[in-house]
């Protein structure tokens, strides 16, 4: 069974967060948890995530299209492969640039994202486009992750 990219970047959050709250001495107030939760879903979720997502659609473009199915040499990819490097490294900034830029970064990869994953669901219903990577836990990724990213963001503004 292949081990899908995105359960490898849900379980990198996991621990990246537990690792950051055992070095905080395990707080048991719900900020910490919040705030490590978001800071490591931005970094790995959005940042690792996105500048892999380059990789692929830039350096495997072809194989990356026919997932999609999309028609291999499709100029897009290249396109959405800067899309993600540009969102990724926002995302891998987010550990060192804190507060407002962490909203801005949910917001830009938020919209591209769930835009994507929209346009998946568009392609299956309208087009019959059932391929690998146009369907399924793809398409979840692509709106579950900013959509938990933003209630992670209220959550942490509410609990201060």
């Amino acid at each position: 069974m292949k081990f899908a990219l995105w359960r490898w970047y849900l379980v990198m959050i996991i621990i990246a967060t537990a690792v950051d709250l055992a070095i905080q001495g395990f707080p048991l107030a719900p900020a910490p948890f919040i705030n490590s939760l978001l800071l490591w879903g931005l970094v790995i979720g959005i940042g690792v995530a996105g500048i892999i997502a380059f990789m692929g659609h830039f350096f495997r473009a072809d194989e990356i299209a026919e997932k999609i199915g999309w028609p291999a040499g499709n100029p897009f990819q290249r396109e959405v492969a800067f899309a993600n490097l540009g969102y990724g490294v926002a995302g891998i900034c987010c550990f060192a640039i804190r507060d407002g830029f962490w909203l801005a970064t949910i917001i830009i990869a938020g919209i591209f994202l769930i835009g994507a994953g929209t346009g998946h669901i568009f392609e299956m219903k309208n087009h019959g486009n059932v391929a690998e990577y146009n369907t399924g836990a793809v398409v979840a990724y692509d709106i579950l992750m900013p959509v938990s990213l933003g209630l992670l963001w209220v959550g942490r503004a509410i609990v201060g």
